[in-house]
């Protein structure tokens, strides 16, 4: 089955299956040069890592990262990085009741999501090195509880990468009362990329908002993607929405830091919807291999919530995006002179015009 390979000039090729003996991936078109070890990879998988408290699947896998190939003396050759992360805790007799699927979800399991974030491991460091881009998530809604943003310090703090420490003791509360049940529920995270210049992406069909959502629905379990406002623009009108400038500087950022497909220096602001574990432990209606109406009842080591896990994968699919792009942006672009002063991403506060609009304004009645 092809689809295994994300990106144009970087690329991560991913093989193996969650209860295979390993899973990894192949990096191709990194630059060489890049100082890289398994030390610098291993950190970002053990924040996605199972097992990590009470509210995640118990499978116990240590996730360590062998560098099989593309390293010499510490340095990136520009050769092909093989990455290899071998399964030591798969029970493939948990699956042993669902005939159909006797080892999981297999290639679409999000055991898969383990070799796409050391590869973004790698894209991180060059796009910090290079750029100065630092690319951070954190949970911004746990089912119906929404989070405000109050400091990247508490993120990694908790086991739900919550911004705000306040709501951990609410959250366990309620993860608690979730798996006691049986359900499962959905998240919202909130993935920030600072310091992108400007001038990535392509207007049409290489746009850097579209290989994003791209990317990001290829998360397992995402079912919505939004850039900047996202579905809240809808509710706006266009002078709520426009992100007015001022040579200070940007006054506001619906855009999510991209406009006309193509970066505008500000921060890169995404959002994820991931949907409810659908492998819970509660009868659910379906059709057996026949066509038949049977039930179905998942048992083993699930996610009650998988988002609780995966703000490092989405940190990880955004930082391979931008990596491509700075790279095609390289290609294309590498002598040409700007001559358009940058405006600067965020105007100092106080500088911005702060807007009273009406609710309709008609500048010329008989136009209409």
């Amino acid at each position: 089955m092809s689809g295994n390979t994300l990106g144009t000039l970087f690329t991560v090729t991913t093989f193996g299956e969650s209860h295979g003996p390993a899973i990894g991936c192949v990096v191709d078109g990194c630059p060489p040069g890049l100082a890289l070890s398994e030390a610098d990879i291993q950190p970002d998988l053990d924040r996605r890592k199972p097992g990590t408290s009470r509210h995640v699947t118990q499978r116990k896998e240590e996730d360590l990262v062998e560098i099989l190939s593309g390293v010499y003396e510490g340095r990136t050759t520009g050769t092909p990085i093989a990455l290899l992360i071998r399964n030591t805790d798969a029970r493939s007799k948990d699956y042993a009741k669902i005939a159909s699927s006797p080892r999981g979800g297999g290639r679409s399991s999000a055991r898969l999501t383990a070799p796409a974030v050391a590869a973004g491991a790698i894209a991180r460091k060059w796009l910090r090195e290079r750029h100065g881009v630092e690319v951070r998530g954190y949970l911004s809604q746990l089912g119906p509880q929404r989070i405000a943003f109050k400091s990247w310090a508490h993120v990694d703090e908790n086991p739900f990468f919550a911004p705000d420490e306040a709501v951990v003791a609410a959250l366990e509360s309620y993860m608690d009362q979730l798996r006691k049940s049986g359900e499962s529920c959905g998240a919202r995270l909130t993935v920030v990329a600072s310091g992108v210049p400007p001038g990535w992406g392509e207007p049409l069909y290489g746009r850097l908002d579209a290989d994003i959502a791209q990317a990001m629905m290829g998360i397992n379990a995402v079912k919505g993607v939004e850039i900047g406002a996202g579905f809240q623009s809808v509710e706006q009108l266009g002078t709520q929405h426009s992100d007015e400038m001022t040579p200070q500087g940007f006054v506001s950022n619906n855009a999510g830091g991209i406009l006309g497909g193509i970066s505008t220096g500000q921060d890169v602001v995404v959002s994820i919807a991931i949907k409810p574990t659908s492998s819970i432990r509660l009868p659910r209606k379906t059709v057996d291999v026949a066509g038949e109406a049977a039930t179905i009842e998942t048992h083993g080591r699930h996610d009650p919530c998988v988002g609780i896990r995966a703000t490092p994968i989405a940190e990880a699919f955004l930082a391979l995006v931008l990596i491509d792009h700075a790279l095609r942006h390289r290609a294309q672009n590498a002598d040409v002179t700007e001559q358009t002063p940058r405006v600067p991403a965020q105007a100092p506060v106080g500088k911005g015009k702060a807007k009273t609009t009406p609710m309709f304004e008609d500048p010329d009645p008989a136009e209409a």
